[in-house]
């Protein structure tokens, strides 16, 4: 095993958690980490959020601290090019022609900017926002006042606006869609976003199309479809993301959307990978989905390690079953003072379902079909995105009325969020683990449960879920709590999580399984 070498291209979220998990999971071989940009591996929520504004400094942007990858024999090459790779020889070429053997490879080269193709597009003072460096150079120009035009209402364009106002800057926000966010959000949804950025004095242009940017040298102003002429200081473009495939090309891996690769995160050639923005993965529930959020990024790496790890030789193996990546999808924004999760994944719906105040802002949003949830959003509404899963995840149809009735329980609108009658946690696990061919009685699995290798419809999921509760695995929100966190997506959550686990607060059982020190006794039985 030790003759071994797992390489990772790109030093993203993905590719560090990627390297974590091998060497949690005991793999002694060599751990290549190879990464174009000069920094270690960071989190990119904080770059259009509080780190652009100043509010947050490095220590809260980086994945791990700077010592971790030498403490756990991680090479991590930064400010290093791959040219290509080579599957036939298993090997990875860099850009000054060492080559670097490997017996797994995973791909984790996330995505671009999408540029425009617009006259006026080579100006100066047009930024984008994607990498640390970026986000470091817009927070200078935003330091310096001015007046800004953001071009693109997504994710990306509706935080810069949001951080730019927050600083006191004069912000016009240019879209082609009827309102923000409308091709995730629908017109509903996103005509909440349009009141909430038009209330803190972000002057809106929707249904308008950019045709080019003006200006000596420096852009002065952006000129639209319409004849129209906005005048500005500077302009960020956040009009989506190209993945990050090149290195796939004159390959068999076959590139579409992304990296395309099975529910186990393999792609097409054998031994290779991929995890993270660029990876186009079959879902159980979705089919092929790419997802580019952080919270994909975050699971999907440990995920494709331990599949790294199964495979070819028996007597090489650390891990004997394979990880189906199932989670739902999840991400979260923070805008001004509305902060809001979405759970799931939704393209197509025929109605979306309030529940809450929408005019106070503190409310869930859920987006059906054919009566199923696909997909929720909450918004200053906190503690039920594990509801939201369940509800999406068990494909039942519920009575729209109810779930916009905000005094009916979500947890009364599946079985699966149903209390059970009581039973031994070793009983149900016992069950769980001999219905899902896991091995002999009492053997727990290395990854959480939403994770077996068999679906959630062949294994008795809500009797592990009963079990581990009753036994005392935290939530969430309990999780949180012991650990004096502010929110267990907040990207301090993690240091929070070690420092309770070292001062003995918090008992790691196993992947995503914690307990309270004074918990009752854990399902673990040998």
């Amino acid at each position: 095993m030790s003759k071994q070498a797992f390489v990772i291209v790109g030093a993203s979220l993905a590719g560090a958690k990627a390297a974590e998990a091998l060497r949690e999971s005991g793999f002694e071989g060599r751990v290549v980490l190879v990464g174009s940009e000069r920094q270690r591996p960071y989190l990119r929520p904080p770059l259009s959020k509080d780190y652009l504004r100043g509010a947050a400094g490095l220590d809260k942007v980086y994945v791990h601290e700077e010592s971790f990858y030498d403490d756990h024999a991680i090479e991590l090459r930064t400010s290093t090019v791959v040219e290509r790779i080579e599957p036939a020889s298993s090997e990875v070429v860099l850009s000054g022609g060492e080559r670097l053997r490997y017996d797994r490879l995973l791909l984790s080269t996330g995505a671009a900017p999408r540029r425009l193709s617009i006259p006026g597009s080579e100006l100066d003072e047009i930024y984008f926002l994607r990498s640390l460096n970026d986000s470091e150079r817009l927070r200078e120009r935003l330091r310096r006042d001015g007046r800004l035009v953001v071009v693109g209402a997504g994710w990306i364009g509706c935080e810069v606006a949001a951080s730019a106002r927050q600083m006191g800057l004069e912000v016009t926000v240019i879209d082609p869609g009827s309102v923000p966010l409308e091709h995730v959000l629908g017109a509903e949804a996103g005509a909440i976003y349009q009141e909430i950025h038009t209330d803190q004095g972000v002057t809106m242009l929707p249904d308008t199309r950019v045709e080019s940017f003006e200006g000596a040298g420096t852009v002065q102003r952006v000129r639209t479809a319409g004849g129209r002429a906005i005048e500005c200081d500077f302009v960020v473009v956040g009009v989506g993301a190209t993945p990050n495939t090149q290195l796939a090309t004159g390959t068999r891996i076959e590139v579409n959307n992304g990296i395309v690769c099975d529910e186990l995160l393999q792609t097409a050639v054998e031994g290779v990978f991929a995890a993270g923005d660029v990876a186009n993965a079959r879902h159980p529930l979705y089919g092929p989905l790419r997802v580019e959020h952080w919270a994909n990024a975050l699971h999907q790496g440990p995920v494709a390690a331990r599949n790294m790890l199964g495979g070819g030789d028996p007597s090489d193996r650390v891990l004997d079953h394979p990880v189906a990546y199932d989670r739902i999808p999840y991400f979260y924004s923070d805008q001004y003072d509305v902060g809001m999760e979405y759970t799931g994944h939704a393209t197509d719906w025929d109605e979306v379902v309030f529940r809450g105040d929408v005019q106070g802002r503190e409310f869930i949003a859920f987006w059906l079909k054919e009566q199923r949830i696909l997909a929720g959003m909450n918004v200053n509404v906190w503690d039920v995105p594990d509801q939201i899963q369940a509800l999406i995840r068990s494909r039942l149809r519920v009575d729209r009325d109810r779930l916009a009735d905000a005094d009916t329980p979500l947890t009364e609108l599946a079985p699966d969020l149903q209390p059970r009658e009581p039973q031994t946690p070793a009983g149900a696990a016992a069950r769980a683990a001999a219905k899902a061919g896991a091995g002999k009685t009492g053997e727990q699995p290395a990854a959480s449960p939403s994770r077996w290798s068999q679906s959630r419809g062949e294994v008795e999921v809500e009797d592990v879920v009963s079990a581990l509760r009753g036994s005392g695995v935290l939530t969430h929100a309990r999780l949180v709590e012991v650990c004096e966190a502010a929110h267990w997506s907040d990207h301090g959550f993690k240091r929070a999580l070690d420092n309770a686990i070292s001062t003995g607060r918090v008992r790691r059982l196993g992947d995503d399984l914690y307990e309270a020190a004074e918990a009752a006794p854990s399902l673990r039985t040998g």
